[in-house]
């Protein structure tokens, strides 16, 4: 049991992604290295070895029998019984395809070149892919920064980079990216609003590209321990929860009728002033304050109004 006067020491195996709690902690220090291994001439001499093995252990038992010489027989027993662990290093590794391959627990290295390949007998290979993937996390229910409950998925590209530790580092590499892309996800959707973001604030729904960035960085610092490399991370599916998707639609088209109407008052006030501008500009017309306070009254009525404006005719004098 460690010593808890002890301070805790960094662990192996590359920058953690945090200390560990209660213990002092130890990762599995490996780092991918190629294995000893032979092209398809090697491979195919290795082949030949072997059916050369058997040809020679099956004549010597025969010379055996018809000599009455048991050393020759044993001799080919042996050749027989070695012939098959020859061919334990004839592998066929395909495009995309890696073979980490161990000698008795040990370590040796990672094949990465394909075709028919040979390598060291008696070892064994594990297949791991070193091909682009995807996956699209599941719909995560989180509270923005706001605390505004939102629906959001993502959908994550990555590639394994580093065969060693991805099969040694970690006990599932598949699983760890998705549980940490979930983890990631839900941090960085806690962090900002989903709109209606402050000054120099990012929003979730505003600024989608920046915060997919966010969260490839993030998944990216988080499974690095396991070999993997993060291409890209796109939000998609982006939401306020059932709960509340009502209230804030309501929200959201409050504030597009306000915008709507600043918009109309905006360009009502800059067409009566042009109006009135003209008229006493080409002397059309000469206008007292009060008459000048009603005409813009009726003009704005007339260009905000929703419904359309009914003329009336006035047949009497302008002042009576």
């Amino acid at each position: 049991m460690p010593d808890p006067t002890t301070p805790p020491q960094d662990s192996v195996g590359g920058d953690p992604s945090g200390r560990p709690v209660g213990h002092a902690g130890a990762r599995v220090e490996v780092v991918e290295r190629p294995a000893p291994s032979g092209g398809t001439a090697v491979a195919l001499l290795v082949l030949l070895a072997f059916f050369g093995l058997i040809a020679l252990g099956i004549v010597l038992i025969a010379l055996a029998d018809a000599d009455d010489a048991p050393g020759l027989g044993a001799l080919g027993v042996l050749l027989l019984v070695v012939s098959l662990f020859v061919p334990s290093g004839v592998t066929v590794i395909s495009p995309g395809q890696t073979k980490v391959v161990q000698l008795f627990g040990r370590y040796l290295g990672t094949i990465r070149r394909t075709g028919l390949v040979a390598t060291v007998p008696l070892t064994t290979k594990k297949k791991v892919s070193v091909r682009v993937r995807n996956f699209e996390t599941s719909e995560l229910k989180v509270n923005d920064a706001d605390g505004n409950p939102v629906n959001i998925a993502c959908i994550v590209v990555w590639q394994v980079t580093d065969t060693a530790r991805a099969t040694f580092a970690v006990e599932d590499y598949e699983g760890f990216v998705k549980v940490q892309s979930e983890s990631a996800l839900r941090h960085v959707a806690m962090s900002h609003p989903y709109d209606d973001a402050d000054a120099g604030e990012r929003s979730l729904r505003g600024a989608t590209d920046l915060v997919s960035g966010e969260i490839a960085s993030e998944v990216a610092a988080r499974v690095v321990i396991a070999g993997v490399e993060v291409i890209e991370a796109r939000i998609s599916n982006l939401a306020y929860a059932p709960e509340i998707a009502q209230a804030m639609l309501q929200r959201q088209q409050a504030g597009a009728i306000i915008a709507a109407r600043e918009r109309i008052v905006e360009g009502a006030v800059s067409m009566v002033e042009d109006a009135l501008g003209r008229l006493e500009r080409d002397g059309i017309v000469s206008l007292d304050d009060e008459r000048r306070a009603a005409m813009v009254s009726n003009l704005l009525v007339v260009l905000c109004g929703e419904s359309r404006a009914t003329p009336v005719v006035n047949a009497g004098s302008l002042y009576s």
